[in-house]
């Protein structure tokens, strides 16, 4: 899935409390993929190369495969979690973004292209699922997103108005 519908979807999810709710669960949402492949992107955009075709993985600096491992693991994000809410409780809750990330990630990803290590680092059985690239599966992604978006709002606006 694209990052933005990660953050999006944290958000939706997690952070509809208040504000400072919202944004820290669009960060969690968006984490993983950003500290994987962050620095590869903005490497990518200020050598000007063009956009629109997935990188070739063999091209990919080590460090990019290590993040995407502990980044795209239920293990490292609910311990993560664990740890936090310890300390934080109800503070912590924005934190479920990051393994929501994980878990629509596993049937949107293929065999072929950064299938999620969800067990890491323990072994995975991945899965072989539909790109989250596939015009269908982005386009009910995207529709599910704005219909969640627009229900939390109506929603929102009757409890104000009760």
């Amino acid at each position: 899935m694209d990052t933005l519908s990660h953050g999006l979807w944290g958000g939706v999810a997690f952070g509809r409390k208040n504000k400072w709710a919202f944004i820290a669960a669009l960060a969690f949402g968006a984490a993983p993929d950003v500290l994987s492949f962050g620095a590869v992107f903005v490497r990518e955009f200020l050598s000007h190369a063009p956009f629109g075709s997935p990188p070739d993985v063999a091209t990919l600096p080590g460090y990019v495969l290590n993040m995407y491992h502990i980044t795209h693991s239920l293990v490292v994000a609910l311990a993560a979690f664990a740890v936090v809410y310890a300390f934080l409780r109800r503070k912590a809750l924005p934190m479920l973004a990051w393994p929501l990330h994980i878990l629509l990630d596993i049937p949107t990803h293929s065999l072929e292209f950064f299938p999620t290590p969800f067990l890491w680092p323990f072994a995975t059985p991945f899965v072989d699922g539909v790109p989250w690239s596939t015009p269908w599966v982005f386009y009910l992604n995207w529709t599910l997103l704005v219909g969640a978006y627009i229900i939390w709002r109506f929603r929102k606006r009757a409890k104000a108005r009760s």
